[in-house]
């Protein structure tokens, strides 16, 4: 870490071995439902919103807003967490999920302007789920050893694995599972999905934060000056930015250039098994060669993915780009994530964790809303292009941040 740690609260108490697997079980499990209900909105949203926006510009404005629910209901999720626990937050997410849910049956019912107006609310209900969610992987690493956190994050992220699995499937399988408006169905069980996520978070036991643990700790500005923290906030927004920018446009640039619903949502599946599927062995990644190094090979992997969407509009060209993004992302964003855990004390944990949150999800949210104003201005190869310009400058900028970094930990 940077900086000295706290006091003796730094020191948290573990729970048993039992315990402990039974929290990282759950949180993985509840993290794979949640994860379904984010490939719902993201299977969904572009095309229900070109069904229903006035304009086809917007088409993309309810991904648009859940990444802004996401971003917007960070801090007040840490803050909740940092006061009344993670599993009190955990919670209030999956009420949300349900929420989401079943606004999005209204607004498919109720169609025209005022059903897409609805529809970006559900939107934004879901954001709020996948903000509360995202936390899960810091939350794995709360009652472990040192040794074993970047391990434990990493465990709880492979259960995206199956929400890659689940999530396009529970849309293929109930898209027309109801009569008309299409997608239904869908929404009702993204609904239940939600329910039965809160269900297992139940039994999830976590510390208690003390009362020292919600007023200690160094000033935050102090916190966020450091070149690793600004190397880990930087490599997690721009690799969740682009992303967002690329899966968000994905399945409407698929749709317009003649590809099945059915193929989209396939890519989409293998997109989000390609997300989680190596988080079995990138904690053992970041273990072995340190968190800056898988960072940097999951934005180059994130550029490789796009230079195979320039290569054409087939099938197998979007698809290829979509598990690529996935791969790269899971690297660059679990590599982030880790080195966040090295910037902050037990007792500042809550309130570093949800900025660097706020961080990723504010910038992923400007990426998002230009994709859908990009696509449809100039199309699917301009989106591939423009994500170049971001990824190399962050390439440029963890570079210089890890030689000025590296002559204060030799000293050290």
């Amino acid at each position: 870490m940077d900086s000295a740690s706290s006091p003796a609260a730094d020191a948290a108490v573990l729970p048993s071995e039992k315990v402990q697997r039974s929290n990282i079980w759950r949180l993985a499990i509840a993290q794979a439902l949640a994860g379904a209900n984010s490939v719902v909105v993201y299977a969904t949203g572009a095309i229900v919103g070109n069904a229903l926006a006035p304009s086809p510009v917007l088409a993309t404005l309810p991904l648009t807003i859940f990444v802004v629910g996401m971003a917007l209901c960070t801090l007040p999720a840490g803050a909740i967490a940092g006061r009344y626990g993670r599993r009190v937050a955990f919670l209030g997410g999956a009420a949300a999920g349900i929420i989401a849910g079943l606004i999005a049956v209204a607004a498919v019912y109720l169609g025209g302007v005022s059903g897409f107006w609805l529809f970006c609310l559900s939107a934004f209900f879901g954001g709020a789920y996948a903000a509360v969610v995202l936390s899960f992987r810091f939350a794995a690493a709360d009652a472990v050893a040192p040794a074993r956190k970047a391990q434990a994050l990493s465990l709880v992220m492979a259960g995206g694995v199956a929400a890659g699995v689940v999530g396009p499937q529970l849309v293929t399988a109930t898209m027309h599972l109801l009569p008309e408006p299409m997608f239904v169905a869908t929404f009702y069980a993204q609904a239940a999905v939600a329910a039965l996520s809160a269900a297992i978070l139940l039994g999830v036991r976590l510390p208690k934060p003390s009362a020292y643990a919600q007023s200690g700790g160094r000033p935050l500005k102090v916190i966020l000056r450091q070149p690793r923290f600004v190397a880990a906030a930087t490599c997690g927004a721009i690799s969740y930015t682009l992303m967002n920018f690329l899966m968000t446009a994905a399945p409407l640039a698929m749709h317009t250039h003649g590809h099945s619903t059915e193929s989209s949502n396939l890519g989409l599946q293998w997109h989000v098994i390609a997300m989680f599927g190596p988080s079995f062995f990138t904690g053992k990644l970041i273990a072995r060669f340190s968190a800056e190094r898988v960072m940097m090979v999951g934005l180059l992997l994130i550029g490789i993915s796009a230079a195979v969407g320039l290569g054409g509009m087939d099938v197998a060209h979007f698809w290829w780009t979509l598990i690529l993004l996935g791969v790269g992302w899971n690297f660059g964003f679990l590599g982030a994530s880790a080195l966040v855990l090295e910037c902050h004390t037990e007792v500042e944990k809550t309130r570093v964790q949800s900025v660097n949150d706020f961080i990723v999800f504010g910038l992923m949210a400007l990426g998002s809303f230009a994709s859908g104003g990009i696509l449809s201005a100039f199309g699917w190869n301009t989106v591939l292009w423009v994500s170049f310009l971001p990824l190399a400058i962050t390439v440029v900028a963890l570079a210089v941040l890890q030689f000025r970094a590296k002559p204060a930990r030799t000293a050290a």
